[in-house]
């Protein structure tokens, strides 16, 4: 069973993400609500995929992308982000995020896009 952490400052959207993934055959093993606890919770747990919030309080999802790439280059991190977001989603691609979808976004894209960066994993 394929592993996630999702990262997200609202707690909503870690619940949502979280009830999509585990339909999908995913187990959640851990769940931040910054990128100082994204980075700690990845060295901890190295999960087969990241959701990562790019605008969060503290630490930003693009500064922990930052972080973890260089210590775990095949990290799968997906970047979740709002509308007008661009600038920082293309920074965060160029850091090493494998793909991103923005806020609102149905099920149906998260799991193409989820498909398009794990093709081998049966989800």
């Amino acid at each position: 069973m394929p592993t996630v952490l999702i990262v997200d400052d609202a707690l909503f959207m870690r619940v949502a993400i979280g009830n999509m993934l585990k339909e999908w055959g995913f187990e959640v093993i851990g769940e931040a609500s910054n990128g100082r606890q994204a980075i700690e919770k990845y060295r901890e747990l190295q999960p087969d995929l990241v959701t990562m919030d790019i605008t969060m309080p503290g630490m930003s999802g693009l500064d922990a992308v930052k972080q973890i790439i260089p210590e775990f280059p095949d990290a799968k991190i997906i970047m979740i982000t709002a509308l007008g977001h661009q600038r920082l989603v293309i920074d965060a691609i160029e850091y090493g995020a494998k793909d991103f979808i923005t806020k609102p976004f149905t099920p149906e894209k998260l799991k193409a896009v989820i498909d398009n960066i794990m093709p081998s994993m049966e989800v």
